[in-house]
């Protein structure tokens, strides 16, 4: 699995783990709705660390928790989510 690859699945399992839409996501990490579809979809062909940064922070994760073997048990989220009108 490449770094692409990696992002992708840790940023959709963390997302799902916590319950959040694509779009509450994009709010947490101050990022468009439309970037974390991309990210998740692999239509990225490169993230950069900055971005992943800002991923991980929304769950208050380091790169490196963001990048261990399993998802990270003691994720939380950076800030609260209003709660999306479409998906609720």
């Amino acid at each position: 699995m490449n770094s692409v690859e990696r992002v992708a699945q840790r940023t959709r399992e963390l997302r799902q783990k916590h319950g959040l839409t694509q779009q509450e996501l994009a709010e947490v990490a101050d990022m468009s709705e439309k970037f974390i579809q991309q990210i998740e979809a692999q239509r990225k062909k490169e993230i950069w660390v900055s971005t992943v940064e800002r991923i991980a922070a929304a769950f208050c994760l380091d790169l490196h928790e963001f990048f261990a073997p399993d998802v990270p048990e003691h994720s939380e989220l950076a800030k609260k989510v209003v709660s999306s009108r479409v998906h609720r």
